[in-house]
């Protein structure tokens, strides 16, 4: 059995029998890397489709193995997922019970996988491409190593400029000129004081060694708790209603499956999306695939990018709401009241003085599904800091370790990103699943540096089997489409999500990013 996959399912407490669901179609030349990237991305994006498939499965009737076998954890369970989440346990008797819907079958294709993790560098709208990275947010040598900066938003790239004395619309030549004369943890540390973000690349040995690492090292790859008893979901009544809460508000899911049965698992749930680039909103693209009505919610002052959300948005709607607004802030509490599922991808503490912390969502919303991801963990002396996926790898030891004759390296994608969104989504998949069958207040968490410390650190390398013909060579053409979207002809990546008589596409295309009205339609 791969122990990448099973590594990762039963971080989320799940049923190791289920992971015999799951197949491969292995594709030449994908995520090439020293690190073992095309499969660490396997298995997020593995565990992903079988937390949909068991899902779809037990809102179609209750999900099992076989065709007619007894509930995932009943009697002669035994190892992980015997008696926690996964198990028969309150909830095993409703529906579902007795003669049970077979899990459908998950097939992972490697080249879906690597499309889809270059999802930005491949949309595009009528034609133009988003170009990813700001000039000032790269590698920069410093009297005694080098940094990595982060500066896309306008407001990032002013906070490092004045760190490092310069004024406002300095380029990339006076920087590298400033820095040569500073150290990399000088840099970094007085870039972060500024507000800004910079942080000194490390070996892995020296990351693991620092109070931040020996903590995420101590911490599962991601955690799924119940935070308290709540009653199941219930069927909501009447329609598309009036008001941001519509009909049926008080946030319980639908009773059975939807119109599109398997397709649609998450047909009716509500999906409050709190996060800003990458791994938030590809987690909450995943859930809008699988049926979800997903509104993300940005205040009007921070700055976003059209074309990142031309590749995120897909699936979703976008509203604009200032929480610091007595108008704006009742919306968003009628918002919160009727949500199944709120997902947070801002630091740790940011939020808390709205009341969004995940601890004071779950006592204001018995029966809420709280995820949140953050860059570093919510936890130790890094866990207020601001981060990407490109910071996290400079710090973990990533970048030495994929850089050439003494320069940093990155890995072929963003993985950290795109493998921590997928986890995120699996977690609240299996959270709504275990909801189904037994109620209760549900939490996820997950942080871009414990998904690097599995890259690192717990996934195998695949070798090479003897016999087996090499796959087919990677051609990403095979999974992008075209559309017409509201601002013009979209090219797309497509989901790797993938299990027998699942959905195929979005329902509908990215918007312009805060143009919706904030409400729901599920």
């Amino acid at each position: 059995m791969d122990q990448t996959i099973t590594h990762a399912w039963a971080a989320l407490g799940a049923d190791l029998g289920l992971l015999e669901r799951v197949s491969y179609e292995r594709v030449s030349g994908t995520l090439p890397a020293r690190l073992p990237v095309r499969e660490s991305a396997r298995a997020a994006v593995a565990v992903c489709a079988l937390a949909a498939a068991e899902l779809a499965a037990e809102v179609a009737g209750g999900a099992a193995a076989g065709p007619t076998a007894q509930r995932a954890g009943g009697p002669g369970a035994e190892g992980p997922g015997a008696g926690g989440p996964g198990a028969g346990g309150p909830g095993a008797e409703g529906p579902g019970a007795g003669r049970v819907r077979a899990v459908p079958r998950v097939r992972v294709d490697d080249g879906a996988v690597a499309t889809a993790f270059h999802s930005e560098r491949f949309a595009t709208l009528d034609g133009r491409r988003w170009d990813g990275f700001a000039p000032l947010s790269r590698f920069w040598r410093t009297a005694d190593g080098w940094v990595r900066t982060h500066a896309n938003y306008p407001h990032h790239e002013a906070r490092l400029l004045a760190a490092l004395g310069l004024p406002a619309g300095s380029d990339a030549d006076a920087v590298a000129g400033a820095l040569a004369g500073w150290g990399a943890a000088e840099t970094e540390a007085a870039v972060y004081a500024a507000g800004g973000l910079a942080v000194a690349v490390r070996e892995a040995a020296e990351w693991d060694a620092s109070e931040q690492g020996a903590l995420v090292a101590e911490r599962p790859l991601l955690e799924l708790e119940r935070l308290g008893d709540a009653p199941g979901p219930g069927r909501r009544t009447g329609g598309e209603g009036g008001g941001a809460a519509g009909a049926g508000a008080g946030g319980s899911g639908p009773d059975g499956p939807g119109p599109d049965g398997l397709g649609a698992p998450c047909a009716g749930v509500r999906v409050l999306d709190l996060t800003r680039v990458l791994a938030g909103p590809v987690a909450t693209r995943t859930l809008a695939l699988l049926g979800a009505d997903v509104l993300r919610v940005d205040a009007p002052g921070l700055p976003e990018s059209q074309e990142a959300y031309n590749d995120t948005g897909i699936g979703k709607r976008s509203a604009l709401l200032d929480l610091a607004h007595g108008a704006d802030r009742r919306v968003f509490d009628e918002l919160l009241d009727a949500a199944d599922v709120v997902v947070t991808g801002y630091r740790p503490g940011a939020l808390d003085r709205f009341g969004l912390a995940p601890e004071a969502l779950a006592e204001r919303r018995p029966g809420l599904v709280v995820a949140r991801l953050s860059a570093w963990g919510a936890y130790g002396p890094w866990g207020g800091r601001r981060g990407f996926d490109s910071l996290v790898q400079a710090a973990t030891g990533i970048a030495v370790l994929e850089g050439d004759e003494g320069r940093p390296g990155a890995l072929p994608a963003q993985a950290l990103d795109h493998g921590t969104g997928y986890l995120v989504a699996a977690g609240v998949l299996r959270a709504l699943t275990e909801r189904r069958r037994g109620g209760g207040t549900w939490r996820v968490e997950a942080a871009l540096a414990q998904t690097a410390r599995w890259l690192t650190h717990g996934t195998e390398p695949e070798a090479p089997r003897a016999g087996e013909r090499p796959g087919r060579p990677y051609e990403p053409g095979a999974w992008l489409v075209e559309r017409d979207a509201p601002l013009g002809r979209l090219r797309h990546a497509l989901s790797p999500v993938s299990y027998e008589g699942g959905p195929a596409d979005w329902a509908r295309p990215p918007g312009r990013w805060g143009a919706d009205e904030p409400r729901w339609t599920a």
